[in-house]
């Protein structure tokens, strides 16, 4: 086939979106598809040799005004080629397949809420909104995307994002197709991990039998830093253990928090990394207290290293989960009681022995390869259709 990847910028470094589309867009030119990026910038190197670039050049502006200039520019190249399948995978429109990794703009709004910690900074903040045309202006595309004249097949990541297209637009669940997110998992194979573990670990000043749970989040309040501070305050001061925190360098307020609730010494801020897959291997379970995630990516590479996983009701990766032989879910992140009795579940020797062994059978159960194959039947299926007319 033929097939058109649309995003503004594919740099796999960053993580996230941009590493699936990497791996996505290697794995179909293995399959020998002729695949294309319309992109504005994309780093060649992290992607197939035989990818086919088309760049797109999008006039700077205000932020709320750059989605809508890349889905134009998307637009009018798409109009000038032939291709099989088209993708778009953010904040663009008129492709066969909309695959919105990130979930709705709607939804993702009224979840930002959430992690205020009480009803009058929520509200306060939804009144904010209200002023704020980045809010208004997203709020416009993603009507455009989904309730235009021309109806694009959905390809949601979760269960949850199937709910969510129905709760805020209307979209009967049945319509749409739902392939949960999916890792590489070669990226996380290593013949000498338990080196590098120790290695990891005595860079981090912990034991080698001491139980280390990660986190792994660029936006630490959308995400739950502040509730899992909270949260490790509950656990007894005899509880053995440490949290290191990889994501974004900026953390100096949540060290001041730790500090100032007596658990600082339970941290380590490990800051930014290209790559944390030595932070992994270092680790022993995954904390992620999220507040909003559609197919948590951080979740599936935890269960690829074979941590369990700690996380909540707001992440669709959750539903790849099996409670509790793998993984634990909470309902509320500013519950610290439950937060932090998840924790120490996760601190008991015997559960953490068999629930690594359960995760890294979930796994091997749900893997890149399946849905990659699920998403070619998607593009199957448009080209069919194409041909067909």
């Amino acid at each position: 086939m033929d097939i058109a990847l649309c995003y503004e910028s594919v740099l796999p470094a960053r993580g996230g979106a941009e590493t699936y589309l990497g791996d996505l867009a290697r794995r179909l030119a293995r399959d020998g598809h002729a695949v294309h990026l319309y992109a504005c910038r994309w780093d060649a190197a992290a992607l197939p040799a035989s990818m086919h670039y088309h760049r797109l050049e999008v006039a700077k502006g205000p932020r709320f005004l750059r989605p809508w200039r890349f889905g134009e520019a998307c637009e009018r190249a798409l109009a000038q080629a032939r291709h099989d399948v088209t993708v778009g995978f953010d904040k663009t429109w008129g492709q066969d397949v909309l695959y919105p990794q990130g979930g709705l703009h709607a939804a993702s709004r009224h979840h930002n809420l959430l992690k205020y910690r009480s009803k009058a900074m929520r509200f306060a903040a939804a009144a904010a909104k209200l002023f704020d045309p980045a809010a208004w202006s997203f709020g416009r595309l993603e009507r455009k995307q989904y309730l235009g004249p021309t109806k694009p097949i959905i390809v949601v990541n979760s269960r949850m994002v199937q709910r969510h297209f129905e709760q805020f637009y209307g979209i009967v669940p049945e319509t749409l197709r739902v392939v949960h997110s999916a890792i590489d998992p070669l990226r996380f194979s290593a013949e000498d991990r338990p080196k590098r573990r120790q290695e990891e670990r005595d860079r981090w000043g912990v034991a080698p039998d001491e139980p280390v749970g990660l986190m792994v989040a660029m936006n630490y309040r959308l995400k739950g830093l502040e509730p899992l501070i909270r949260a490790t305050a509950t656990l007894p001061r005899d509880a053995r253990f440490r949290l290191a925190i990889v994501g974004h360098p900026k953390f100096a307020k949540y060290e001041r928090l730790a500090n100032r609730l007596g658990v600082a010494e339970r941290f380590r801020f490990l800051g930014f990394r290209a790559d944390p897959k030595e932070a992994y291997f270092a680790a022993d379970f995954l904390v992620h207290p999220t507040f909003y995630d559609p197919c948590s990516l951080v979740a599936l590479e935890a269960l690829a290293c074979g941590l369990p996983v700690i996380t909540t009701r707001y992440n669709g990766a959750s539903e790849l989960l099996t409670v509790p032989d793998n993984g634990l879910v909470v309902n509320d992140p500013h519950d610290a009681r439950e937060l932090g009795g998840a924790i120490a579940r996760m601190l008991d020797a015997g559960y953490r022995r068999t629930a690594t062994q359960s995760a890294r059978d979930a796994a091997g159960r749900w893997t890149f390869e399946q849905h990659y194959r699920a998403l070619v039947d998607v593009f199957g299926e448009v080209r069919a259709a194409k041909r067909a007319a």
